[in-house]
């Protein structure tokens, strides 16, 4: 874990906030339609991802956008419709609005055998459709 992530992880745990969505690390690369330069996938989770910001994207929060994630060690990618939910200068969250059943699947896969506890596991995707 990066000095910046320790710094993040121990600011969000000092204002008290909680997650519902674990979020996972993974290498990747997110494709955008419309958006000439693929980027990096920092985190994922249920319910969105965090990207690097690519320089040649200025998007504005709540546009809905198209991305197709490409992780390390996944044939397909992840297909989703998402909508920017927040920006910062090297980073962009999305919040997942629509993903296909593939996509899904594999997602959730990924979670469970990050997660270790299957009963996380059923609580966000609990969270998740409730």
């Amino acid at each position: 874990m990066s000095e910046s992530d320790k710094q993040r992880q121990t600011q969000a745990n000092d204002t008290g906030e909680r997650r519902h969505f674990r979020r996972l690390r993974f290498g990747g690369t997110a494709e955008i339609a419309g958006v000439e330069t693929p980027c990096e996938v920092l985190d994922l989770s249920l319910k969105g991802v965090l990207l690097a910001r690519p320089g040649d994207w200025e998007p504005r929060v709540g546009d809905g956008v198209e991305i197709a994630i490409r992780l390390e060690d996944c044939e397909r990618p992840i297909r989703m419709e998402a909508e920017v939910t927040h920006m910062e200068p090297e980073r962009i969250g999305l919040r997942c609005a629509r993903i296909d059943l593939e996509g899904i699947s594999l997602l959730r896969r990924l979670v469970e055998l990050n997660l270790a506890d299957p009963q996380k596991l059923e609580r966000e995707l609990g969270a998740l459709v409730g």
